[in-house]
């Protein structure tokens, strides 16, 4: 089904069914070998707690998302917004998290990308430089799982013909495809050549409300961002009706960029490769009571 759709959008792809690659490993450097065991998708808070007026009190810990969604210790990857809380500014939340167990802490591999105070350019951080906590605000699109080795999907493409972004190639080829049926995957991948064009919310939260996309899009602030980029995309085909997000993805790198992907900038040169896995589960955590479909994108 994939490869198929993704042939419509990109000169070349493939895809197959692959052992995951030891994600201990450069250039991920993850807490955790895999992404198999037990998957599932969280869909926390929403856009609605940020815009049109931020709601600061909505804070979360990743361990507790773990106990939420019945997989304590679970290997999370997505996105997500940090915690203005702790770190003091708004800033966008890379996570990679093996939670904790009874039998071993939490360990955070996260990132977190906010605007440079100096130069207003992109200031990656890991989060445990800093920080000894596994806090996020507002909202996140989260894939968990028991961070095992295993079978997962491979996907390569190369060469954008289409318009659609990587993700949302992905998504509307299964929403295509399963229809009324909601499927959902998560993972990694990485964007091996070319460039892509990468927001970062700014370190203030906006004074004006934020009523439209437009709002949304002047108060952002964009990038054009290099190749490797390590991505990690939380999809879900549809939504059976829970408010959710349909995709999200962030990305981090080994040079001091990252934060939200949108779209490859390089569309003749970029070089895409993922391994996903189909989530099992879908958890929907503190969904806005008024809700909103500005700044989705």
């Amino acid at each position: 089904v994939l490869q198929k759709g993704l042939k419509e959008n990109f000169a070349d792809a493939e895809v197959s069914v692959v052992d995951c690659p030891d994600l201990t490993q450069e250039p991920f450097n993850f807490p955790a070998k895999g992404i198999c065991g037990k998957p599932r998708i969280a869909d926390v808070g929403g856009v609605p707690y940020l815009i049109p007026v931020v709601q600061k009190e909505k804070l979360y810990d990743l361990n507790k998302v773990a106990k939420d969604i019945e997989l304590p210790g679970a290997f999370i990857l997505g996105a997500g917004a940090a915690s203005s809380k702790t770190v003091g500014v708004n800033a966008e939340l890379i996570p990679i998290v093996q939670t904790k167990s009874e039998k071993k802490p939490a360990v955070n591999g996260s990132y977190i990308a906010q605007i440079n105070p100096a130069d207003k350019g992109c200031l990656l951080e890991k989060y445990s430089s800093k920080y000894t906590d596994c806090e996020f605000g507002l909202l996140a699109n989260l894939y968990a799982s028991e961070g095992q080795p295993g079978e997962v999907i491979e996907v390569k493409a190369n060469g954008r013909t289409g318009e659609l972004n990587f993700v949302s190639c992905l998504r509307q080829i299964l929403e295509k495809h399963y229809g009324e049926k909601p499927v959902g995957m998560g993972g990694t991948f990485i964007i091996e050549k070319g460039k892509a064009k990468i927001h970062i919310m700014p370190p203030e939260f906006s004074a004006c409300p934020l009523k439209t996309d437009e709002d949304v899009n002047n108060w952002l602030k964009f990038f054009e961002m290099k190749a490797p980029l390590i991505c990690q995309p939380v999809i879900v085909s549809r939504d059976p009706g829970f408010d959710l997000r349909l995709e999200h993805t962030h990305c981090f790198s080994h040079h001091g960029e990252g934060g939200h992907y949108h779209q490859d900038t390089t569309p003749d040169s970029v070089r895409y490769r993922g391994y996903l896995l189909p989530a099992e589960l879908l958890f929907r955590i503190d969904k806005p009571l008024e809700t909103h479909l500005v700044g989705r994108d």
